[in-house]
């Protein structure tokens, strides 16, 4: 089948199609327009097209967007509103507490407020101007490698058209081999291709675990007899109910246009509890009086979820290796108390750019060259913005008034603390066991707490995320072993994979007349948010890119 494979020689590929990848284009074709160079630049993505996988609150902060386009306003640059003023509450079971004083990191006045999916197909309307050759619908499926193993040279695409158990079928099509003398890795948190050159060339060498938060965000219209003015402020957070304080988390309420409003929750992937529904918890934000005061009598229009990678500053991997470069969520390009990171992954994206550019210059593609990527982000204000808060997901992680002192030290030294370098746990790592009692494997909220339009269970979000799934393809979701599934993590943690998927992805079904209990995966149901390939506490679970132009089709979020 290999010698089938179409080979298509580039000079550079970028393999995802959001912020950092097409900054990085961007950015790459002006440097070249400036030298006079002429390029072969490809960009693939997954998504059926560029915006349809991507997700985000999203606050933009504008700084990298007008170093990279000035003039953004005149090319009408997708704005949703302008942050009018920061609110930050804190929230019982049923009252609101405004905080007096909003931490600097959240000071987000004169920002934007941006629907990402609108935002990057804006910016691959303008890659595509310049040059770059977009390939939507593409998977970056393997990594290719020169002889000596150690160098990238490209990637393979995904092949389409197999059966369920991996078998060609009439309309089937080879992956291609797409070649480069560089590849850049955009492929957002928890990239499959990133993580097995991890494995390979040791990129968290010496690193700090990466570690995630995982969002569920809607946009919701309201009425116009009931609209939310936003008069002072159109730029909410929250912190306390539902998740208290000593689990990582909180919601955001934003202002966009049309009468709507982009609504959202997050729960950082170190919380302990095995019986914790990602999906519940954000109903049960929706349903708090203050919350729902803002957004009732509205209608759910788009659904969406995808993991954030929150370690900051000590969970960078190496930014680059001979022949490859990371930008973007893959690299952990993150404010996390900013609750931010649009900018410094178009940052990421643009500084790897010009070293590139350099590296074309002079005919080297090895750590040699591409290392300047690498002392660019290090003398860059994003570098200094990540270091800020370089202990912050570890402070964040621990219980009771610990965790407040370890924040009040931070935000007084500006990120140092009590301690520098504060070790972190993965993820996978944090459950604890199940309590005696909690037998029950529920994967949603009560019908009862949902009306079908502004409060939706998790499948109608699926259906309200466009996600689309040929049903007779291999499944991209890999359970290693099933056993183990229904049976040490069944009697151990009662199946978490039910609760933090966020899409119904996971079932566990019990046969009446025998007790025996089986898993039942639906990947078709998948909204690629990878939640399960990082709290999974076996590392049973790997998840792989689908069929090239399936999943999610957002274009709000």
């Amino acid at each position: 089948m290999d010698n089938e494979r179409e080979k298509i020689d580039f000079d550079v590929l970028f393999v995802g199609g959001g912020p950092a990848s097409l900054a990085g284009a961007i950015r790459l074709m002006q440097l070249a327009k400036e030298k006079n160079m002429t390029l072969e630049v490809a960009l693939v993505e997954k998504g059926a097209e560029i915006g349809s996988h991507v997700l985000s609150g999203a606050i933009l902060n504008p700084i990298a967007l007008k170093e990279l386009l000035p003039n953004y306003l005149k090319k009408e640059c997708p704005i949703e509103s302008t942050v009018k003023e920061d609110g930050f509450y804190f929230l019982t079971r049923k009252k609101h507490y405004r905080v007096p004083i909003v931490p600097r990191y959240m000071h987000n006045k004169g920002f934007f407020i941006i629907s990402l999916s609108r935002f990057t197909r804006w910016l691959g309307s303008i890659a595509e101007d310049l040059g770059v050759n977009i390939f939507p619908g593409f998977t970056g499926k393997e990594v290719l490698y020169a002889k000596d193993q150690n160098t990238i040279i490209g990637v393979r695409t995904g092949d389409k058209g197999l059966d369920k158990d991996g078998r060609p079928k009439s309309n089937f099509e080879p992956g291609i081999d797409l070649l480069a003398k560089v590849t850049v890795f955009g492929e957002g948190a928890r990239g499959s291709l990133t993580k097995d050159i991890s494995q390979k060339l040791n990129l968290f060498s010496d690193k700090m675990p990466q570690v995630f938060e995982s969002g569920i965000k809607e946009v919701i219209q309201l009425p116009e007899d009931n609209y939310f003015t936003f008069s002072d402020t159109n730029d909410i957070h929250t912190l306390g109910y539902p998740l208290g304080l000593d689990i990582p988390g909180g919601g955001f309420i934003y202002e966009i246009k049309n009468n709507m409003v982009a609504i959202g929750f997050l729960v950082g992937l170190s919380y302990r509890n095995p019986m914790l529904d990602l999906y519940e918890e954000f109903i049960k934000f929706k349903q708090h009086p203050f919350v729902a005061d803002i957004i009732k009598n509205g209608k759910v229009l788009e659904q969406g979820a995808r993991t954030v990678s929150s370690g900051g500053y000590f969970t960078i991997p190496g930014l680059s290796v001979d022949g490859g470069v990371f930008v973007g969520g893959c690299a952990a390009m993150q404010n996390t108390p900013g609750l931010k990171g649009v900018h410094l992954s178009m940052k990421s994206g643009m500084l790897a750019a010009e070293a590139i550019i350099s590296a074309l210059e002079k005919n080297n593609f090895t750590q040699e060259t591409l290392g300047v990527y690498s002392e660019l982000f290090e003398n860059n204000w994003a570098s200094k913005e990540i270091y800020e808060a370089r202990n912050f997901s570890q402070a964040l992680s621990k219980k009771g008034p610990i965790k407040w002192m370890h924040i009040g030290a931070q935000y007084i030294t500006k990120g140092r603390g009590f301690i520098d370098k504060m070790p972190i746990q993965p993820d996978s790592d944090t459950l604890n066991p199940a309590k005696e009692g909690h037998e029950d494997v529920r994967s949603a909220p009560e019908k009862k707490t949902l009306d079908g339009v502004l409060f939706v269970d998790k499948l109608t979000g699926v259906y309200l995320s466009k996600t689309m799934h040929r049903e007779d393809q291999p499944s991209h979701i890999i359970v290693h072993d099933k056993d183990l599934c229904v049976n040490e993590c069944f009697t151990t943690y009662k199946s978490p994979c039910t609760r933090f998927c966020p899409g119904d992805v996971y079932e566990i079904e019990t046969d009446p007349k025998t007790s025996t209990r089986r898993l039942k995966l639906n990947p078709s149901n998948c909204l690629h948010c990878k939640t399960c390939d990082i709290k999974d506490p076996y590392g049973n679970i790997t998840w792989t890119c689908p069929e090239g132009g399936e999943g999610p089709g957002y274009t709000m979020l």
